[in-house]
């Protein structure tokens, strides 16, 4: 039994014995630590819950997934669309379960564990799913379906926090469309502004932007944290009407059950699916980004079992969906990362700040938070990335685009804009492969065949057909595949042989095998023999399985074309060198 397999953090925990990896793991984990204790409770916000539960989410997952995970580098924890993804998720769920009449303790006394239970379906299905191998599952939420969500969601997410940062309320509930109801509530009530809150709001933003400028290396967002904080203390900012976080409760996460219902679960279930593959797909793109720069191997599989991982321990710890985080990673990598133990480090800082720093964060500002979600999710928003995919495939633009406009239309319930571009990916994926390109084929001046359509002109033979066929053949195009080949021979109604180029088909199913068993027989019946060239290894085993390879013959079916039109021209008892297909090898002599 391979041990290293079971236990991955066996591959990097001897290299600890070298003081200068050890010493840069160290300091690696306390300069993510002091970005993630502030982001930490300004994410757990945006999922709903009282900011101590960001503190939660840093310990056990972060802790549990640098162990299991496969990337050295990779920084998990919570994650700003994930931590909304869960609030617009959950929200419908509880109301519901609640009933009219609830008081706050009440609706967080059934919120929080639900949380907890989400995350432990998110855990089980992404552990599930590396343990089996099926991480190419993911791919499912194509990058264009991805990039467009991601787009979508942090404009709404940076939009949500703007009340924060003014100080007003945002009207509505979580059911309500966030532009015609919310965010239009809260530009009514601009008039209502808290000027102390704004001023706050504005020096984090001015603190974190002026650094991320002029010193980079310098943590912004605790220095922003550290100066508001003090500056509440200062002025009395919780007396003059700012909203402060307020107390912390002190100590660790106790251990506790998630809330099992089935009810809830009948309702999470795809939540949960939509959950995991989003945070998934942006941790293996981050830690494979890494790897491609220390040349580590990132196996994705063994990052689903750690992420799973993670995420069921801290179910049973107070967690909320954990996922990797792209600034903290390269905070983390740029910070000199060597091994996992970075991460280790980390979750201890934490467990120190939760055992005796808590109070020191009374008076931190919310708007604060705020501020450090909107600089954060606005880094996400990437305009030119869809520009891009526009460029390289129209179909994967409009993927991407309706996507976003989806997920925008749709907020809060961002799952729905996923779901809708998911289909969409999978509905042009079809379309195009169901009408692959078909081309009629003449000899180029350079002996090679070329689609005549392109290249006018070409010279070609009224004996033979050549065609080329750029799809695999299966179900949804067989009927194309047909109707393609006979038009081919409608047009040249003198013709003996038909070639088909076959080097683009990859697959071939038994919808496609039973059709070009027909087409076979059919032209063989009207006296035209049917020729293949190029045809690969799994083609010919499924021809050769089916009895199709029998009835074409293996005399005709060759490796490449050239061999296949010069045993045409012997068949012919014509010249292979004349103008009409000329080869690139010498004439055989008739």
């Amino acid at each position: 039994m391979n041990l290293n397999k079971i236990f991955p953090f066996l591959n990097w925990i001897q290299e600890l014995k070298d003081p200068a990896i050890l010493r840069a793991d160290m300091i690696a984990g306390l300069t993510v630590a002091l970005v993630l204790i502030p982001q930490s409770m300004a994410y757990a916000t945006l999922a709903g819950l009282p900011e101590v539960y960001g503190l939660y989410i840093a310990f056990v997952p972060v802790f549990v997934a640098a162990l299991w995970g496969s990337s050295r580098q990779l920084g998990t924890g919570p994650v700003a669309v994930v931590s909304t993804m869960t609030a617009t998720m959950l929200t419908p769920v509880v109301i519901p379960m609640l009933g009219e009449g609830y008081t706050q303790e009440e609706y967080l006394a059934l919120y929080i564990p639900t949380a907890m239970f989400l995350t432990l379906i998110v855990g089980l299905f992404q552990f599930a799913l590396g343990l089996f191998r099926l991480g190419a599952i993911v791919n499912f939420l194509s990058h264009p379906v991805i990039v467009g969500f991601t787009n979508a969601a942090a404009l709404f997410i940076g939009l949500t926090q703007i009340s924060k940062i003014f100080g007003v309320e945002m009207p509505g509930g979580a059911s309500d469309h966030f532009l015609t109801v919310r965010i239009l509530g809260v530009i009514e009530n601009l008039g209502d502004t808290h000027m102390e809150t704004l001023l706050m709001g504005i020096t984090a933003f001015a603190i974190m932007i002026g650094l991320k400028k002029y010193a980079p290396k310098i943590p912004a967002v605790l220095v922003a944290v550290v100066v508001t904080t003090v500056v509440s203390y200062s002025i009395g900012f919780e007396q003059m009407g700012g909203k402060v976080v307020g107390t912390i409760p002190e100590g660790l996460p106790g251990f506790k059950m998630p809330g099992f219902n089935l009810e809830a679960f009948s309702h999470l279930f795809i939540s949960a699916i939509i959950i995991a593959m989003v945070g998934f797909m942006e941790a293996i793109s981050i830690a494979k980004a890494m790897a491609a720069k220390s040349k580590d191997r990132i196996d994705p599989n063994q990052e689903l079992i750690g992420q799973g991982l993670g995420n069921i321990f801290g179910s049973f710890f107070q967690s909320y969906p954990a996922s990797g985080s792209f600034s903290r990673s390269a905070v983390n990598f740029n910070a000199g990362a060597k091994t996992g133990f970075s991460s280790v480090v980390t979750a201890i800082i934490v467990v120190i700040t939760l055992l005796f720093l808590t109070p020191l964060l009374y008076h931190l500002p919310k708007a604060t938070l705020a501020a450090v979600v909107i600089m954060a999710v606005f880094g996400l928003i990437n305009f030119k990335a869809v520009k891009h995919i526009w460029n390289i495939n129209k179909h994967d633009g409009i993927a991407a685009m309706v996507t976003f406009i989806a997920t925008i239309a749709s907020a809060p319930k961002l799952d729905h804009g996923i779901i809708i571009g998911a289909v969409l990916a999978i509905v042009l994926y079809l379309y195009r492969t169901m009408q692959p390109r078909v081309a009629v084929l003449g000899r180029f001046k350079d002996g090679t065949l070329r689609d005549i359509e392109i290249n006018k002109d070409l010279p070609t033979d009224k004996n033979i057909i050549a065609v080329r066929f750029d799809g695999s053949l299966y179900f949804a195009n067989v009927s194309y595949f047909e109707d393609a080949m006979l038009k081919a021979v409608s047009q040249y109604p003198d013709a003996k042989f038909l070639l088909v180029v076959g080097d683009a088909i990859n697959q071939i199913d038994a919808s496609g095998e039973e059709v070009l068993h027909h087409l076979v027989e059919r032209l063989q019946g009207n006296d035209m023999t049917v020729v293949f060239s190029g045809l690969k290894r799994q083609i010919l085993q499924v021809m050769k399985a089916s009895g199709l390879h029998d009835v074409i013959g293996e005399h005709n079916i060759f490796s490449n074309e050239d061999f296949a039109l010069e045993e045409i021209y012997k068949r012919l008892e014509l010249d292979a060198s004349g103008d009409a297909c000329p080869l690139l090898r010498q004439p055989i002599p008739v």
